[in-house]
């Protein structure tokens, strides 16, 4: 949902129209986010290609938290960027960025040809409960750095306005 007020001249002032989202922001922490995906992707591939029985390592819990991590800062990119808005353009930078990285994600698989299928087979890349649920994490994930985003701002706003008192 995006909170707008009426931008047209006939309107009482203070009632102009101001979307929530910014674009801008938001397409920044999504790709910041997706820097940081693509990262934990090449890490975690060149690992599984050289590790036997990968699944049974250490190595999937810090790589999980990595994956974690990129939808926060990518939500406090955009929340920094966009602080009336923090939240919506959070959750959105964190979204966009699990959304860009699904073709990044085909593309490790198609580049390894890999015996298992994309979404049916045995063990298949891309699960729709799995899906689902980075969707949900992404955005939770995205909304808290984007809260973190626009505290940093408000304590930089409230060390100035101090400073200059």
């Amino acid at each position: 949902m995006i909170v707008t007020m009426s931008d047209d001249a006939s309107t009482p002032a203070g009632t102009r129209e101001h979307s929530v989202v910014n674009g801008r922001a938001v397409l920044v922490g999504a790709l910041v986010g997706l820097g940081l995906l693509v990262v934990v992707s090449v890490v975690q591939a060149v690992l599984d290609n050289n590790i036997d029985n990968f699944d049974d390592t250490g190595w999937i819990y810090p790589l999980f938290v990595g994956v974690l991590v990129s939808y926060a800062i990518g939500g406090f990119v955009a929340g920094r960027a966009a602080p009336e808005g923090a939240l919506s353009n959070g959750t959105l930078a964190g979204i966009g960025a699990f959304v860009l990285w699904i073709p990044v994600r085909i593309l490790i698989w198609v580049a390894r040809d890999e015996d298992k299928g994309l979404f049916t087979g045995h063990s298949p890349i891309l699960r729709p409960g799995q899906v689902f649920g980075h969707l949900v994490i992404a955005a939770a994930l995205g909304m808290l750095g984007g809260w973190l985003g626009a505290r940093a701002v408000a304590r930089t706003d409230a060390s100035r306005h101090g400073a200059a008192s």
